[in-house]
């Protein structure tokens, strides 16, 4: 009873903050997304608005990671906390939470993760690391590519006092895939495998939007 009741406050949470602050909002690809299962959903990421955003447009309330400050503020924190998330500490090798992560996957979950660590700055991708592919490898969960766009023109957290904030917000959702398990799951594997999600999710963005996986990205979808 308590996780259904999460699940609805998170999803009633996401259509409320994108009818206040969205003038428009657009999602494609919504069929991709398996209605249960573990899942691993691979995001850009721009604003701290994006979870919620991204919540909206799934359809499945999604779990996630938020970096160990955020849970230690103590108002925001509280906040964090019952969206559901988890901490993690940013900049270092967090096992602990990579473990929590595989466990929820394994449990049937579905866990939003940001390969790149951070928000971009410039609004394009950044290289990615290897956490995501890394828990991806490990359990044999489909990974779910998905871009969103537009957020990145609202200023955290003084968006939240400026109802319709964001003109247009898009979210583009691929379809779903599994990486195909090496021999041994080590540094370099990762490495590989990080590339194939980043090169997935480049694919869904404007050229703009590409940073440093503009040219795979787009030689890519030339040869396809």
């Amino acid at each position: 009873m308590i996780r259904s009741l999460y699940r609805s406050c998170v999803l009633a949470m996401g259509r409320v903050l994108a009818f206040i602050y969205l003038k428009q909002y657009v999602v494609e690809g919504r069929e991709n997304v398996p209605k249960e299962g573990g899942l691993i959903v691979a995001s850009n990421h721009l604003n701290n608005a994006d979870p919620p955003m991204l919540a909206r447009a799934l359809g499945r309330p999604p779990i996630f990671m938020a970096k160990k400050q955020m849970h230690d503020m103590p108002v925001a924190g509280l906040f964090f906390r019952a969206w559901g998330t988890f901490p993690v500490r940013r900049g270092e090798v967090d096992r602990a939470a990579l473990r929590s992560a595989e466990e929820l996957v394994h449990r049937g979950e579905m866990l939003l993760m940001f390969p790149e660590g951070t928000r971009s700055r410039t609004a394009k991708l950044a290289r990615g690391k290897p956490g995501t592919a890394m828990i991806a490898l490990r359990t044999g969960a489909p990974v779910l590519p998905v871009a969103i766009t537009g957020t990145e023109a609202a200023d955290w957290p003084s968006f939240f006092l400026k109802p319709r904030s964001f003109e247009r917000v898009k979210v583009t959702i691929g379809e779903p895939f599994t990486l195909p398990r090496p021999e041994k799951i080590d540094a370099t594997a990762a490495k590989e495998a990080t590339d194939v999600i980043m090169r997935k999710i480049a694919a869904l963005l404007p050229a703009e939007y590409r940073g440093a996986y503009a040219e795979p990205a787009e030689s890519h979808a030339a040869a396809s």
